[in-house]
């Protein structure tokens, strides 16, 4: 089965006490409950990028120029229990955006220090790559989730030549 081409966005900015990433509750469908970044499927003829742009748009009503992310890499998750799942996924980071994130029927934003993630809140991977990527690492990632759908059973991580 082909896995899904989705993207994921993550909007940082500093502060007086450290820097913040912007994460949110998922409140439907997959993943509900857990602390999770803004992104989503890629629509039809769509790019990675505008891909983005819209779902940071549609999920917390914020503006982003596709001219304002950077390409941190990718993650590609398998789930071997439900293939169905699989996701090929293109992560991108941002300083720069219109408006302030509020919430919508889909996600709950909320700022997060950067070195105190909600890893206990989130899907048990995040902690394997998202720190890396904030802090500027370009990395391809395969994440092989175990047979419940929720643990990780192998990482694999290598340097990301995506576009520059």
């Amino acid at each position: 089965m082909t896995a899904a081409q989705v993207t994921l966005c993550f909007l940082l900015r500093n502060a007086a006490d450290g820097e913040y990433v912007l994460l949110g509750t998922k409140k439907t469908g997959f993943g509900r409950g857990k602390v999770v970044g803004v992104g989503g499927h890629l629509e039809k003829g769509e790019t990675a990028e505008q891909a983005a742009c819209r779902e940071v748009m549609e999920e917390i009503s914020v503006v982003v120029a596709p001219e304002d992310l950077v390409p941190a890499g990718t993650v590609d998750f398998v789930f071997p229990a439900r293939p169905e799942w699989n996701m090929a996924t293109t992560v991108f980071l941002t300083r720069a955006w219109d408006g302030e994130p509020i919430e919508s029927v889909e996600i709950a934003p909320a700022w997060f220090p950067v070195d105190r993630l909600p890893v206990e809140r989130m899907w048990a991977d995040a902690e394997h790559w998202l720190p890396a990527m904030i802090s500027g690492q370009r990395i391809a990632v395969r994440v092989a989730l175990a047979a419940d759908n929720e643990n990780v059973a192998d990482v694999r991580t290598e340097a990301w030549v995506g576009p520059v």
